[in-house]
């Protein structure tokens, strides 16, 4: 979490961007500079030259450097030696570009999608691996008639060639990525798989694939010169590899001719590497990487018929992983919820009864692993088991919302607070961008924060955990949703900032309508907010009933012993457990303000 001033804004002598971080590193300045200089150099040939790359005159065979006109001297062939260098920049940077271009292209495109989806990963491999057999400059030198010699298309080839590696940088890469909380925030928000790609993931994996382009760029520039200097293809472009190979034979009469080539193309080749170096650390050093979770993905189930009318109806849901043995564990067990709207349920249970992974379910955001063995899950009379991946999208955020339970490792740190509101809001709804800003503004105003265009406008780093949770309330309830998924919203804040949310909470429901499943193991959050509680224990609900019931009779044996776990304020840990329950006290609060 950043540094906060004493208004609760962030510090701003702590926000750095990326081009201030890259002019304060030496490495990037100097090198960046290098290449631009030699760029522009080759782009201004036709103005420093005096004559073409290939206009010759016997009278300046082999001539010394400081000739008038020829400053670096002439060639064996009686050329300009210093306009053929610059030429030769044109037609590396061009077959860096060339080549670079392609294989970002292809390798990118088949990682993401290699990485992403697992049905496709199998063809990705088979088909990379197959190009990786090829004997890439071999191949390049026997295609040379089919090409006609012309480097840009040999480029184009070699390209494709150099595809493999991008593809297993990017594929590693995106499995990763995949698994991070602020890309099921994106699924769980509506976003379709390929605007998550492009904007999340493909962002998230940026750093490694700018210094393998750095690679890309010298691979290209070196293998053209290589080419060239074993004289594959036409004499007449201008090359440093056809530069290097004529000082070659005239090495003893003018040694400096290999020089020039050599010493314009190593410079090129090593400020590539070195300032795809100096952009992986930046981008890489103001990323943070959040915790990991599981990918979720729909499951399919069989549904069972239900006539009720609440508003969700969960009814003998069963959800079971394989094991290494091949056999089905159940981890959740016939679980039966009912949400009427308008109401908040409270899923009680400690760390591994279940109540998240029903959640999920809900969701339609299982792992891929998981099997929902039976059970039916009704949203508003409609069946969500066995809904296609786009369906359940159609839902997720427009009439599911999720609220999930680490702020900021759900907002995806390359990306401001603003942007990724504006985007969930936009794939939801359909507005348009200046009326999606309008409406985050709004809606971050509502929920509570003081100045929301500096909000808008911050990274999730450069806000509090407090401030991180209300943004992801803004955007959850942003399309007025009817059903909206708590899961553990109070965990990670301090006891004050519990207190404003569950404010917040309650005040959005009364105001919006929604109807409210709240994953927790508070009671203290239960008592403050639900009007029914469920209690989950071993993958199996022990007990319903409303707030008031749960607290002042729990009939089963596991619900009376968490509620005797919680302490009241006169209870130590030393002292024996108290007789009656604690949380008494708390239900006939809530039953006389009720």
């Amino acid at each position: 979490m950043t540094a906060e001033t004493p208004t609760g804004r962030p510090d701003p002598r702590r926000r750095r961007s990326t081009a201030h971080k890259l002019l304060r590193d030496p490495q990037a300045v100097v090198t960046a500079g290098l290449l631009l200089f030699i760029v522009a150099m080759g782009l201004l040939a036709p103005l420093l030259a005096s004559h073409g790359p290939n206009e010759s005159s016997l009278d300046h065979i082999d001539a010394g450097i400081g000739t008038p006109d020829y400053p670096l001297g002439g060639d064996h062939s009686g050329r300009d030696i210093w306009a053929r260098l610059l030429h030769s920049i044109n037609t590396s940077v061009v077959s860096a570009l060339i080549g670079a271009s392609i294989a970002l292209i292809v390798g990118v495109a088949a990682g993401l999608v290699g990485g992403y989806y697992d049905r496709a990963r199998s063809a990705t491999e088979w088909t990379f691996s197959l190009v990786m057999t090829f004997p890439g400059l071999l191949l390049l030198i026997v295609l040379m008639p089919l090409t006609g010699g012309d480097f840009r298309i040999t480029m184009a080839i070699f390209g494709v060639l150099l595809s493999p590696g991008i593809y297993r940088i990017v594929r590693n890469q995106v499995v990763g990525v995949k698994n991070e909380l602020f890309v099921d925030a994106a699924r769980v928000s509506g976003l379709t798989d390929r605007r998550i790609l492009a904007r999340h993931v493909l962002f998230a994996v940026r750093g490694p694939v700018i210094i393998a382009t750095a690679f890309l760029c010298g691979s290209s520039i070196g293998v053209q010169a290589g080419l060239a200097f074993l004289g594959v293809g036409p004499a007449t472009v201008p090359s440093f590899g056809s530069m290097a190979a004529e000082g070659f034979q005239n090495l003893y009469i003018a040694p400096l001719q290999v020089v020039w080539p050599s010493l314009v193309l190593g410079t090129m080749t090593a400020s590539l590497v070195l300032l795809g170096n100096a952009l992986r650390d930046t981008l890489e050093g103001a990323t943070r990487r959040p915790s990991k979770v599981a990918a979720l993905k729909a499951a399919k189930a069989s549904a069972v018929d239900d006539a009720s009318s609440a508003l969700l109806v969960v009814q003998d849901l069963a959800i079971a992983y394989p094991t290494p043995s091949g056999e089905l564990n159940e981890v959740v067990s016939g679980v039966d919820l009912r949400l009427e709207a308008g109401e908040t349920l409270g899923l009680v249970g400690e760390s591994g009864s279940g109540k998240t992974q029903t959640a999920f379910a809900v969701l339609g955001v299982l792992p891929p692993e998981a099997v929902i063995t039976r059970g039916s899950i009704r949203l508003d009379g409609r069946e969500l088991l066995g809904l296609k991946e786009s369906e359940l999208r159609g839902l997720r955020g427009r009439t599911i919302a999720y609220i999930p339970q680490e702020p900021m490792s759900n907002l995806d740190p390359s990306a401001t607070v603003g942007s990724q509101l504006v985007e969930g809001l936009r794939a939801a709804s359909g507005v348009s961008r200046q009326e999606a800003r309008e409406r985050v503004l709004a809606l971050l105003a509502r929920v509570g924060i003081p100045d929301p265009e500096h909000t808008f406008g911050s990274y999730p780093h450069q806000i509090s955990g407090g401030m991180a949770q209300r943004v992801l309330i803004a955007g959850a309830v942003a399309c007025r949703p009817v059903l909206l998924i708590a899961d553990e919203p109070t965990t990670a804040l301090d006891v004050t900032v519990q207190a404003e949310i569950l404010d917040l909470l309650r005040d959005l429901q009364e105001e919006m309508g929604m109807a409210v499943l709240l994953v927790t193991h508070n009671f203290g959050v239960v008592a403050d907010i639900c009007d029914r509680i469920a209690v989950m224990r071993d993958g199996r609900v022990v007990e319903t009933g409303t707030s008031l019931e749960i607290f002042r009779e729990a009939r089963h044996p596991y619900t009376r012993m968490l509620l005797d776990s919680v302490l009241d304020e006169e209870t130590v840990r030393t002292d024996p457990p108290a007789a009656a329950s604690p949380m008494a006290a708390v239900a006939e609060s809530a039953g006389k303000e009720k």
